[in-house]
């Protein structure tokens, strides 16, 4: 008995001693515009979770500090147009070899969340959670496509194919995954994928995001941002001029309309959707976009894209400040799929963290025709938090110098002394 009174105060004490934060992201420039933070602090994780954001938090009060002045934090950037549904076998689609594995591309360019768009569809989705969602370390949730085959073998062109009922029903069986619908590409006459995806949006009450595909007469923006689409819907591959988003080098009046409506206007840089000359004239004219996303897939993340941070970069050398592009790379694209538990640095939020540089130099930035533009500004992740463990960390900022380690064997990870 008088063992067992000596060791349980001697244990508490050893408990006491421990520090209370496993990671402590020092001196950096914060930025999270959803709490309106903007200047140099300290942000600080323990347990998976945020656990404090305000300046000199001792490191003491850390296991492991990663001191990062000159950097910026802000919270992990947030990709709303990604396709992700590989390892399906199937052949030149995006519901197989055109699509990437998450975690390959995310946490490199500071990506904590990914939404795949419209990918699959309501029939093959239980498949791509499966095969993909629910093994990626990455957040990836879901914009299921009007089409019940996604952007697969089946025609994205067939109305027999678009079913809103179905829809709402495998969204519903899958809360929290799926957050919105997506059409994409329709080329036939009359208006069936949007009004069907539409419709799915209202029995949800969850956003719709449309790749316009291709006009006609009958089949216009006039149309689709005065009539068809919702405040609130999304309308990505902004700067693509596919569907006359500038006429004449003047803005077409459809777009100015839409967004006094509230419909929301996204990046979606893609393979053959993000065009200087057209993103040059819009941005003069006004047309910012609310988000910043990359349409992530084979086609497009080695050609102009290239990745999140670059897309980013994008964006700042038009002339959106560094403010600006970090609220449409997370905080604005979480609002847009009504996620308000991430895209923030929250006390008690799951804490998925990026610590971006800026460089300073001269820069040769690409859009999807091959052309290049200049720029002096570009946008680099150094290191990503993922559910608090540091998933991506480029020039080890949260590492101890090797001589302070004890290596415990060939095949053993090295141990901090």
């Amino acid at each position: 008995m008088r063992t067992r009174l000596i060791a349980l105060p001697l244990f508490a004490a050893l408990a006491l001693a421990q520090p209370p934060y496993d990671l402590l992201i020092k001196g950096g420039h914060v930025i999270d515009p959803k709490n309106n933070i903007d200047g140099v602090a300290d942000v600080a994780v323990a347990g998976g979770k945020i656990a404090k954001v305000a300046p000199g938090i001792p490191e003491s009060d850390a296991k492991k500090v990663a001191r990062v002045p000159g950097l910026y934090v802000t919270p992990g950037l947030v990709d709303i147009h990604v396709h992700v549904y590989a390892g399906t076998g199937l052949k030149g689609v995006l519901t197989g070899d055109s699509s990437v594995y998450p975690d390959g591309f995310s946490f490199r360019s500071g990506v904590t969340t990914m939404v795949d768009a419209g990918t699959s569809g309501w029939r093959n989705f239980p498949d791509f959670r499966q095969r993909v969602i629910d093994r990626a370390r990455t957040r990836v949730l879901a914009l299921l496509n009007i089409v019940g085959g996604g952007m697969g073998v089946t025609s994205e062109h067939d109305p027999n194919d678009m079913d809103p009922e179905a829809l709402v029903r495998v969204a519903r069986q899958h809360p929290g995954v799926v957050v919105g619908v997506k059409t994409a590409h329709f080329n036939g006459p009359g208006w069936p994928a949007v009004d069907g995806a539409v419709k799915a949006g209202n029995m949800l009450k969850m956003p719709v995001m449309v790749d316009f595909g291709y006009i006609n007469e009958e089949r216009n923006l006039k149309i689709l941002m005065e009539q068809k689409l919702r405040p609130g819907d999304i309308y990505t591959h902004c700067y693509s001029n596919y569907r006359e988003e500038m006429i004449g080098g003047k803005l077409n009046p459809a777009m100015v309309n839409g967004r006094k409506r509230g419909i929301i206007f996204d990046v979606g840089h893609g393979g053959g959707s993000f065009f200087w000359n057209i993103a040059v004239p819009a941005f003069e004219q006004g047309l910012v976009a609310d988000s910043i996303s990359t349409d992530l897939h084979t086609g497009s993340m080695n050609a102009g894209m290239k990745d999140m941070t670059n897309v980013m970069s994008k964006m700042l050398n038009l002339g959106m400040s560094l403010q600006q592009v970090i609220r449409a790379s997370t905080w604005n694209p979480a609002r847009e799929v009504q996620r308000t538990d991430f895209g923030a640095l929250d006390v008690g939020a799951e804490a998925d963290i990026a610590v971006l540089a800026v460089q300073k130099g001269a820069f040769g930035l690409v859009d999807s025709a091959g052309a290049r533009k200049a720029g002096d500004q570009l946008i680099v992740a150094e290191m990503t938090v993922r559910k608090g463990a540091v998933v991506w960390d480029r020039n080890g900022w949260a590492s101890t110098d090797w001589k302070s380690f004890v290596y415990r064997g060939r095949d053993a990870a090295p141990a901090k002394r």
